[in-house]
């Protein structure tokens, strides 16, 4: 009996003494001293519009997705609904969302998840993935987009979609964007887009057309030829741009074609045309557009503007509903939170699709869908919320995307920490830099975080970032100074105004027993404040007031994509070749 005692102690004390080994192995496997560390990261909405809305418990909010998702497209599989957006050059690519209500929107994942189904390496911001489309077929999804420097236009498809995605089956025959897939009831399908006029002969600028392909799916080709089903737009007369965005649904005896028109800025709207033949010819609706806020006045207050670029879906009770784009614009047409999504109901009036309020001033807050809610409690993606990470998972959370394909081993986590190692690359170059970022939701809102990272030369920084593109971003951070200080500093990068320079715009020697270091963004609309502080318990000590953060916005850094904010670690930022 005794001895049985001894043996059990003794196997007890190998398994500790293994289980010890392998977690220092896990400990040691990288040189955290290398890395920056990041404790938390904090995001909180303070939109004053979500305050002074007084919304019934039967109403949903306005965007249904806040930041920058646009482009949506929406499909239904059983009594589930799924929603894709434009990701661009942010990896993993296409962000893929699931609702059983329309109004609560769980992210699952993405659709492009792997280098091989996608390579954004050396691509501008506003480069890579447009317009994608979702659909459910037969038990297989089918997502058909376009990554716009890298092969043109692909399908990938899953049986699951919170799964993986096939690698891509490429369409070289298709020149142009926006694709989408339609399948007929009499089991063919078929692939328009976005393309040149025909011969490709422009009339005036803008000047686009709509195309249609039969695809076969068993062969996963083309088997048609190009046909041409809208050239211009609604009326040529009018000399209408950027005829885009295209979807076909069936519903009676009718085949409507939805597109976007008037460009994906101030002037656009969503129009339909229709045929009692899929190939055509197609008819404009006469009272297009169906869908637009380009009439409106650009003085009044709480702006929703920019809408198009609609998908329906059709629930399970016959109602029909829209997500498109929008933007909430500031002094008249600038937007930091880029392209958002929105939802309004879709009713049907003498053969036609109609918006509800399409042409009104888009409402913040409407009537839920008739749909049971989910009891499932999913984080908010709308309204003023708070979002804290204290990365204790063992994956990041599916809110935080790279700058393009990141190198291996460019975090950890790890003792609830995310490890960030500085890459050789910096934020002022077309590189796969050390982002770890997530959206800017809000007009109004405060990012923070905890750093530990300790510098060894005076081109290093790590910190915390709001950035639209290499030319156009805001960082506060820390680094050695001339005289081998640790300051932590403001830096401002705007194209227009420093010819791409950027400009340290405020700094501060600190003095700390250790490498800790608390920053904060504060937004404010326009103007964004800058904040330090040493320890938990300070006071947040103001280091920047009112940067004006216009250079963030879609009008001034151009491009289709909206503001990030996270955490940014470099060994080369400081490099006087820059």
């Amino acid at each position: 009996m005794k001895t049985q005692k001894l043996l059990s102690i003794l196997l007890i004390i190998i398994v500790c003494f293994f289980s010890s080994c392998k977690n220092k192995t896990v400990e040691n496997q990288f040189d955290n001293k290398e890395y920056a560390a990041f404790d938390w990261f904090n995001y909180k909405g303070k939109d004053q519009v979500f305050n002074t809305i007084k919304k019934a418990d039967s109403e949903y909010l306005n965007p249904i997705l806040a930041g920058f998702y646009p482009d949506p497209s929406i499909c239904k599989a059983g009594d589930d609904y799924y929603l894709i957006t434009s990701s661009f050059t942010y990896f993993p690519g296409l962000p893929i969302f699931k609702s059983s209500d329309l109004v609560n929107w769980k992210q699952v994942g993405h659709v492009i998840t792997r280098k091989e189904q996608g390579n954004f390496s050396k691509m501008p911001v506003s480069r890579g993935l447009y317009a994608p489309t979702i659909r459910y077929n037969n038990g297989t999804f089918y997502v058909i987009c376009t990554n716009v420097e890298q092969g043109g236009n692909f399908i990938v498809t899953t049986k699951d979609p919170e799964g993986e995605w096939s690698n891509p089956v490429w369409l070289p025959e298709i020149d142009g964007i926006d694709p989408d897939i339609f399948f007929d009831n009499d089991g063919k399908t078929y692939i328009t887009h976005n393309g040149p006029p025909p011969n490709n002969e422009i009339k005036h600028n803008g000047h686009r057309a709509i195309y249609i392909w039969e695809y076969d799916l068993e062969t996963q080709k083309i088997i048609s030829d190009q046909k041409l089903l809208v050239d211009g737009g609604t009326d040529m007369a009018k000399k209408p741009v950027w005829i885009e965005a295209p979807h076909i649904i069936k519903k009676d005896d009718y085949y409507y074609l939805i597109c976007a028109e008037g460009g994906t800025a101030y002037e656009h709207s969503e129009v339909v045309f229709r045929s009692k033949n899929v190939l055509g010819p197609y008819v404009s609706y006469e009272n297009n557009p169906i869908l637009t806020q380009r009439h409106l006045s650009k003085d009044r207050k709480n702006q929703i503007s920019t809408t198009g670029h609609a998908d329906f879906v059709e629930t399970q009770n016959g109602d029909w509903w829209a997500v498109y784009l929008g933007c909430r614009p500031y002094e008249i047409d600038y937007y930091n939170t880029g392209r958002e999504t929105f939802m309004l109901p879709v009713t049907w009036k003498d053969g036609w699709p109609t918006f509800e309020k399409g042409n009104e001033a888009h409402p913040f807050s409407h009537q839920k869908p008739n749909l049971p809610e989910t009891k499932e409690i999913i984080p908010p993606t709308t309204g003023n919320f708070e979002s804290n990470d204290d990365f204790s998972s063992e994956k990041l959370d599916f809110k935080w995307v790279f700058l393009r394909n990141p190198k291996d081993s460019i975090y950890v986590l790890q003792n609830s920490n995310l490890y960030l190692k500085p890459s050789e690359e910096n934020i002022k170059q077309i590189s796969s830099s050390s982002f770890i970022l997530r959206r800017q939701q809000h007009l109004e809102f405060e990012a923070s975080t905890k750093l530990n990272f300790s510098l060894t030369n005076s081109s290093q920084t790590s910190g915390l970032v709001a950035f639209q593109n290499e030319n156009h971003y805001i960082f506060i951070g820390k680094r050695l100074n001339n005289d081998d200080k640790i300051e932590v500093f403001v830096e401002r990068n705007a194209l227009k105004q420093n010819e791409g320079k950027p400009e340290i715009i405020a700094s501060q020697v600190i003095k700390s027993e250790t490498e800790d270091l608390f920053l904060k963004i504060e937004g404010k609309t326009r103007y964004y404040d800058f904040y330090y502080k040493l320890s938990e318990n300070d006071d947040w000590i103001l280091l920047a007031k009112d940067v004006d953060a216009i250079n963030l916005s879609t009008e001034e850094a151009k491009g289709f994509v909206g503001t990030m904010l996270g955490m940014y670690a470099s060994n080369n930022h400081f490099k006087l070749s820059e």
